[in-house]
Formats: C-alpha cells, sequence, structure tokens
C-alpha cells in the first residue's frame, strides 16, 4: 500500500508537470531542428468552428509548437542513438548499412552513354547506416556526414533541355543560353556499400548534355567537382554544396562563357563556426548535430557592386501572393556562430529577384535561372559581369521576355541541382515565364 501511493504521487506530479509545461510555457515558432515555421494559433470564425476546421487546427497548433520541441527531438534522438548502439555494442564496426538490390538501373540504358562515373576515393570505405527518410549517415562524430540517395533515371531530364532549347530558340543569336546541372554530395560520397541505394546523376546528367541544341552551351562541372572531392566543397550537415564547390563551377562556367574570373586572392575568407544544416533534421540523427562544421564563404574586395532586390510575399504553401518595391540591400549576409541558416548568407533567400551592379564594364548581363543551389554562385561573378541577376524557378512572376529585353541581359545561365533539374515541373515553370 505504502509503494502504491508513492506511485500515485510521482503519476500526479509528472502529469502535473507536463500540464504545466505544455499549457503556461511560451510556444516557439520556429524549429530550428527541423528549420521551418512551426503551426500558429488560428483565427476564430463561427464558419470555421461550424465546419471543424477551427478545432482541427487548434489541435495542429497544440501538438506542433510544443515548449521545448527542439530539445524533446534531440532527446529522443540521443536515446535512440544510444540503444543503436548497445544493439551492436561489441562489434567492430557499430552500424552497418547494407544496402537493398531490389531497386536496379536500367543497365542497358546507362551502358549505352558516355558515364565517365566519379571513382570516390574519399569515403569509399567508410561505414555508413540509413537513418529517417533514407537518408544516408557516414562515420562517426564529430565528422558525420549525412547524404540524399538520388532516385532518377538515366533516361530522365528531357524537359529540362528542352527548356533550355526553348530560350535559346526565342531569344536567338544575341543572347547566350547555358545549362548547368549541380551534382548533389551522395554522387561523390557515397561508400561502396551503399551504392545500390542511390542511383548515377552522371546518367542523367549526361541524358540531359545529349538532348542540347548545338547553340545552346553545356556547362559540365562534374569532372571538376570530382577533382576537387577530397576538399570542402560540399557541406557535411545540409544538403546543399559548399561555397568553395560553387566556386569552382562559376570559374567553369566563366572559361565557357568567354568573360574575366578571379581566383580566391581577390577575396575575404569569412567563417560561421559550429553550423549544423538542414541534414540534422531531415534525417533526425544525433550524430549530425553532434558534427558541427565551418562554413566558409568568400567575399569579393576588389570590385564594386550594388545589389537591388524586389521581395515576394509568399503565403504558407509558398505561392506568390504579391510583389514589393526596389529596395537596396546587401548582399552577403551575416550570422552568428552555431546559426543554422547560414546559407542564407547570400541574398537572404529564395523569394526575390535580385540585380547586381557591378564595376565591371564589358557590356556582358547575366541571368542566373536556379534553384537555392545557385544562390552560392553569384558571388564570383561580380568580376565577370556587369549585372548579375538572379531569378528563382518557384517565385519569378514577371514575363521573361520583356525581363530579358527590359534588362539587356546577353547570357542566360540555367543553374540546377540534378534533383530539380529532373523533376518536369521545374522545365514547365521555365516555359511558362516566357508567356505569362
Amino acid at each position: 500500500m505504502k509503494y502504491s501511493k508513492i506511485y500515485l504521487i510521482l503519476v500526479v506530479a509528472v502529469f502535473s508537470a507536463f500540464v504545466l509545461v505544455f499549457n503556461f510555457f511560451e510556444r516557439p515558432r520556429i524549429s530550428e531542428l527541423e528549420k521551418r515555421e512551426l503551426a500558429t494559433f488560428p483565427a476564430f470564425s463561427w464558419n470555421a468552428l461550424a465546419q471543424g476546421q477551427f478545432t482541427d487546427s487548434v489541435s495542429k497548433w497544440y501538438s506542433d509548437s510544443e515548449p521545448f520541441r527542439d530539445r524533446f527531438m534531440s532527446m529522443s534522438m540521443t536515446i535512440k542513438d544510444y540503444l543503436a548502439l548497445k544493439v551492436a555494442q561489441g562489434e567492430e564496426e557499430q552500424i552497418v548499412f547494407h544496402a537493398s538490390t531490389d531497386e536496379q538501373q536500367n543497365s542497358e540504358s546507362v551502358e549505352n552513354r558516355n558515364i565517365e562515373e566519379y571513382k570516390n576515393t574519399v569515403t569509399a570505405d567508410e561505414n555508413a547506416k540509413i537513418a529517417h527518410a533514407g537518408i544516408l549517415i557516414l562515420g562517426k562524430e564529430p565528422t558525420a556526414r549525412a547524404l540524399m540517395a538520388y532516385g532518377g533515371g538515366p533516361e530522365g531530364g528531357v524537359a529540362y533541355a528542352n527548356a533550355a532549347n526553348k530560350y535559346k530558340e526565342v531569344f536567338g543569336r544575341g543572347v547566350n543560353v547555358y545549362c548547368m546541372v549541380i551534382p548533389t554530395a551522395i554522387e561523390f560520397y557515397c561508400p561502396e556499400s551503399a551504392k545500390s541505394s542511390t542511383k548515377s546523376q552522371r546518367a542523367t546528367i549526361n541524358n540531359i548534355f545529349a538532348h542540347l541544341s548545338d547553340s545552346v552551351r553545356a556547362v559540365d562541372i562534374y569532372t571538376t567537382l570530382g577533382e576537387h572531392a577530397a576538399e570542402d566543397i560540399y557541406l557535411r550537415t545540409d544538403h546543399h554544396w559548399a561555397p568553395l564547390g560553387a566556386y569552382y563551377a562559376a570559374r567553369k562556367f566563366a572559361a565557357i562563357a568567354g568573360v574575366p574570373f578571379r581566383d580566391l586572392s581577390a577575396y575575404e575568407r569569412k567563417v560561421v563556426h559550429d553550423f549544423v544544416g538542414t541534414m540534422y533534421g531531415y534525417s533526425r540523427d544525433i550524430s549530425i548535430k553532434n558534427s558541427p562544421e565551418d562554413f566558409v564563404y568568400y567575399v569579393p574586395t576588389e570590385v564594386e557592386y550594388t545589389t537591388t532586390y524586389t521581395n515576394y510575399s509568399i503565403d504558407k504553401s509558398y505561392h506568390v501572393t504579391g510583389e514589393g518595391k526596389p529596395f537596396e540591400g546587401q548582399f552577403f549576409g551575416t550570422f552568428k556562430d552555431g546559426s543554422g541558416g547560414a546559407y542564407c548568407t547570400f541574398m537572404g533567400g529564395d523569394a526575390k529577384i535580385t540585380c547586381v551592379k557591378t564595376g565591371t564594364h564589358n557590356g556582358r548581363r547575366v541571368l542566373l535561372m536556379k534553384d537555392s543551389f545557385g544562390n552560392a554562385i553569384p558571388g564570383y561573378l561580380f568580376y565577370s559581369f556587369e549585372e548579375v541577376h538572379v531569378i528563382d524557378f518557384r517565385y519569378f512572376t514577371r514575363n521573361m521576355k520583356n525581363y530579358v529585353r527590359e534588362n539587356k541581359i546577353t547570357d542566360i545561365l540555367m543553374a540546377n541541382n540534378t534533383f530539380v533539374a529532373y523533376n518536369p515541373s521545374t522545365a514547365n515553370s521555365y516555359i511558362r515565364f516566357l508567356d505569362q
């Protein structure tokens, strides 16, 4: 009877503590772990109440914005990681990932192409495990790396190539059109034991380039990046490449475009320490949180430039709802050590039109059409073009023909990562821009 009372007191105390925390402590608005805004308390209306929408929204807000959300999730990851280690205790390799062989590539299609696959000599023998959402975790903290598997086939990306061809057809000889497809980190760092968990991005990229017209210039950065894979060209804890990878890509583009380019001695090296990016939230693996890295970026110092932004307003579904007035701002933002938003150093994000006027005077004006990978490229082109324009395929609402004519664009660079280039909706967006 004595122990029953003690047990009852403990249960009541724990329950009371949870009631106190979940109902009276401040609720967060943003999850640093998941890199997203959390649900907010809904506005009341009698119509929403009658249809059940109000109570559903309150329930979502209550469960999505609980106090100390990120801490609880981190604790959960730590416990799961500890249990996994206990299961594997005594083995030489604590967790070994055995890649699935259920899905195989179309070998006939791959063999008929000049693949020139990159040979991984950096992390080929790394131990790997599979985490949440199929994310591969390589190595151990404090230098663990997270990789997102690629599922596209060797025949994909034709629509993307056709979009580039259409732009060249529309703008003719007066505008140079370039196509850059950016491979993601798994292409260079996937260990041999996990090869069958991902598909060849080289095959997709080759297929895209094979469908380009002779008048569109391919910017093939695959081999360039492979040559520098031992350097920090990709972030370990984020799905983006590192600014150094974008530097090598921009250098390759400048060579093909026939414009001047400066090496890194013309830039100031800046560092955000203890950066942990998006892959912590995607993988929900505690080893990524415990493997912070330096986010290193480069600011041009020997050229003058002025940046003008036109911001888009977007709703919770990321649809454009309005366009603001142009204003001048900084191209490079600043973030404190430990900030998970450091990749927003460049232009502060995606939902905007950016125009940079530089001190370079050569009559060349480039328009970069991109996803978030492309954000790290423009800062390396201030020595190469007198104007650098940047738009994102998800948000542009103007008429592209008018934009190119009014801004006297001479060069158009389509630069998207392989996942985005493979998706036909990307090409559809670019085609829609021409007549919207």
